[in-house]
């Protein structure tokens, strides 16, 4: 099945290409759409941990749509990214990993949004604390596992 998924025409064309809108510009494309969207979350768990927190949360709104439009971009271009690669990433365990705490992150994304979008409960509490916290360490390894693709993993 890996095999097949290497053989669609969009990844022999990243994985072959001498173009730089082949694989670089995909590549740039993913890394952009990761700042964005890890970098809005860590906004909001950061103010969730306690900094900022004379900002009141409904200022945090305009998180939840930067975070899917970047989520979407690396929905995309990860797809296409792993395509290129798939049967290099789709047994190695860094990859595994990073999809892993990929899914933990966005997980932690909607009890949070909940709360900032509805009020529910108008103090931050332990678990929302905890959420947050758990949203940057899944998110920081998240992003290490993926970095780590280019060093652990023959492509």
């Amino acid at each position: 099945m890996l095999e097949w998924i290497e053989s669609f025409g969009i990844a022999v064309w990243l994985r072959e290409s001498p173009s730089v809108w082949a694989h670089p510009t995909v590549l740039t494309l993913h890394t952009t759409g990761m700042a964005v969207l890890v970098g809005a979350s860590y906004v909001l768990d950061l103010r969730l941990l306690g900094i900022g927190r004379n900002i009141p949360l409904a200022a945090y709104r305009w998180i939840f749509p930067v975070v899917a439009i970047g989520l979407t971009v690396n929905l995309l271009t990860g797809v296409m990214l792993f395509a290129k690669n798939a049967t290099s990433w789709g047994t190695a365990l860094p990859f595994l990993v990073k999809m892993s705490l990929v899914v933990a992150s966005v997980a932690t994304l909607v009890p949070l949004r909940k709360y900032v979008l509805h009020g529910v409960g108008q103090s931050e509490g332990g678990r929302v604390r905890l959420m947050a916290f758990a949203s940057l360490l899944a998110w920081s390894g998240a992003v290490t596992a993926g970095r780590l693709l280019a060093y652990l993993v023959v492509a």
